[in-house]
């Protein structure tokens, strides 16, 4: 269980690494898909999963003790995983204003997502227990040293994932949209 911890906090690393330049960096800054007519739709699930994901991080991963959180976790994958499809669904039409997606961005998105998931079905291999009686869920993992690496990770996650989460939600907002497109304007490099 070891290893699984150390693969798990590999997975999160490479997920944000790559979501903060996929989300923030292309999404937000470069391609401004919030300021774009056909975009709005895909930016609006884009903020609903920025949103999601840190309440993924903390009711998933990090709030040990708790089923009911497990649970929650749960719901919010759930969730997350049927608004990916709608994105998923209408990026062609979202990104006609570029000539569509990118073949390199498409691979991106595969990648990122690819990470995301298979963080949370490595977690929640762990976290479950077939035995005799059924499906057990662990309680906890304080026992596996491997696993407060694990958690140190994602509670430095944690902190920029709720920062990408309200940058999502400003940019949706007029008065603050108008913020950020004039600091916006006023970088030519990128």
């Amino acid at each position: 269980m070891e290893i699984a911890f150390v693969i798990l906090s590999i997975l999160l690393v490479l997920f944000a690494l790559l979501a903060l330049y996929d989300g923030f960096y292309l999404h937000i800054f470069k391609y401004q898909l919030q300021n774009q007519v056909q975009s709005k739709n895909e930016h609006l699930t884009h903020t609903i999963r920025a949103v999601l994901f840190p309440a993924i991080v903390y009711f998933l991963f990090l709030k040990q003790d708790c089923v009911i959180s497990f649970y929650l976790g749960l719901a919010f994958v759930l969730i997350d995983l049927t608004v990916l499809g709608i994105d998923a669904y209408m990026e062609k039409d979202s990104r006609a204003f570029m000539g569509g997606l990118p073949r390199w961005e498409y691979i991106l998105h595969l990648f990122v997502n690819g990470f995301h998931f298979a963080s949370i079905a490595v977690f929640i291999s762990l976290k479950l227990q077939l035995n005799k009686e059924g499906i057990t869920i662990i309680p906890n993992f304080y026992s596996y040293q491997n696993f407060y690496i694990f958690k140190l990770i994602a509670l430095n996650i944690l902190p920029g994932a709720i920062l990408i989460g309200l940058i999502h939600i400003l940019v949706i907002i007029p008065k603050t949209a108008v913020v950020w497109n004039k600091w916006r304007e006023k970088i030519s490099c990128c």
